[in-house]
């Protein structure tokens, strides 16, 4: 089988960056100059976005405490706003397509269609925001609730919140700003619409008082894991952030997604799904080997990853042993897809075995260890075999360095670009327009 052009992006946060390494940043990236670096040079790899993923709380779920999230300064905590950073990646760049992460439970409908429509008219038409429903208790107490409220009702909140920024994103229509000289008119009222809606959950007049965005409605991100969550992404998404333990549960993952992408009426091809993998880069397979296994072997990369996935699930690992099998099927009203993913990994594997193969959870979707040519062969084999439709690039706990990102933009793509499987050059003027070129 042979591969067809795929997709590349990159997940990160705005989060320390490396800083405790011997390639470190130094940990201070917080004026944003350094992802906006590496953001120039994804575009000049010819990424299709950069995408930033986000927290609403300091994780307490290891062992209690903020301690082990705040000592290795992990990819929760702490971090900023990534809104602010998108627009300002934005004046910096051309090309690229910029994602930011938002909560519904932590914005107004209204609020965040206007705000995701003004990103998008300050970037050109390459923003696009990743959907989340919040998935941990500490999060809706810092907006006021005592919990959570239940998985299934999150997604049913959630699907009434579409349908309102759906509304209000539309409330202009295309040609409503005229700028006619002639009769002093800059917007012809008769295009500009209330909404009036008023749902289960949400009620909002409209309509936004913002112009239409060249999108009109941003590229729409969403990683949905569990049944509920794989439906939702089907319905609303443009792309899809996916983790599946290897080319089996990858392309059952895809094919999955696309046939409930066609019974919602959406065309399967207009829907790309990227997997999340952590490429391991060497100028030789043994040096890239020794490098994998130097960062799995170390107990506090072990203890990093641990913390990680106990703050994504909600759930407490520090209580379970590392050289034991976890109790049969744990459960979480946090994000259950993830954890299920992370069980997939292998029964009867000890937490530690797991904890290794899966990269905390988040990563893992196949093994990528070698020199660039040999990552790029794979990485077209992985696709040739799940069909598409590409990649999301990552480190398995998310802080990065400069050193990574020049082996990926420097080495990988090159590789990858001379097989022909990723872009040269960027054809669409948006990121949905990129999105769909192939």
């Amino acid at each position: 089988m042979t591969a067809k052009p795929f997709h590349l992006g990159w997940f990160t946060n705005f989060t320390s960056d490396e800083w405790n390494g011997p390639f470190s940043n130094g940990g201070a990236p917080w004026d944003g100059k350094f992802y906006v670096e590496m953001a120039q040079s994804l575009e000049r790899a010819c990424f299709d976005y950069i995408m930033f993923e986000d927290k609403l709380a300091i994780s307490e779920s290891y062992g209690g405490t903020a301690e082990i999230s705040l000592k290795h300064a992990l990819g929760f905590s702490p971090k900023h706003d990534p809104v602010p950073l998108a627009a300002l990646i934005s004046g910096a760049t051309k090309n690229i397509g910029i994602v930011a992460t938002m909560s519904t439970l932590s914005y107004h409908p209204f609020l965040l269609a206007r705000m995701t429509s003004t990103i998008d008219s300050l970037a050109g038409g390459r923003f696009g925001w990743n959907i989340v429903t919040s998935a941990e208790n500490a999060a809706a107490q810092n907006f006021g609730m005592d919990a959570l409220p239940p998985r299934e009702l999150r997604y049913e909140m959630a699907d009434e919140y579409m349908d309102v920024c759906y509304k209000l994103w539309n409330s202009w229509e295309p040609d409503a700003v005229v700028r006619d000289r002639a009769s002093g008119t800059y917007a012809d009222f008769r295009k500009v619409h209330t909404v009036n809606f008023e749902g289960k959950f949400f009620k909002c007049r409209g309509p936004l008082n913002t112009v239409r965005s060249p999108q009109g409605v941003p590229a729409l991100v969403q990683a949905g894991g569990s049944p509920k969550g794989r439906d939702f992404a089907a319905k609303h998404a443009n792309a899809i952030v996916a983790v599946a333990p290897g080319i089996e549960k990858m392309k059952e993952y895809r094919d999955d997604v696309r046939a409930r992408a066609k019974a919602h009426g959406r065309n399967p091809d207009d829907i790309k799904v990227l997997f999340l993998v952590a490429p391991v880069l060497a100028e030789t397979e043994q040096e890239a080997q020794a490098k994998a296994k130097r960062k799995s072997s170390d107990p506090v990369f072990l203890e990093q990853c641990l913390a990680l996935i106990s703050a994504i699930t909600d759930i407490d690992f520090k209580k379970y042993e590392l050289d034991k099998p976890l109790p049969e099927k744990l459960r979480t009203n946090g994000e259950q897809g993830s954890l299920d993913m992370f069980q997939q990994w292998g029964s009867n594997k000890t937490l530690r075995q797991l904890v290794v193969e899966a990269s905390g959870g988040i990563v893992a979707s196949v093994e990528l260890v070698g020199t660039p040519e040999q990552v790029a062969d794979k990485m077209a084999d992985t696709m040739a075999q799940v069909g598409g439709d590409g990649f999301l690039i990552t480190t398995p706990v998310q802080s990065t360095n400069r050193r990574t990102v020049i082996e990926v933009c420097d080495g990988l793509v090159p590789a990858l670009q001379r097989k022909g499987l990723v872009r040269t050059e960027y054809t669409g003027k948006t990121l949905k327009e990129n999105l769909v070129a192939f």
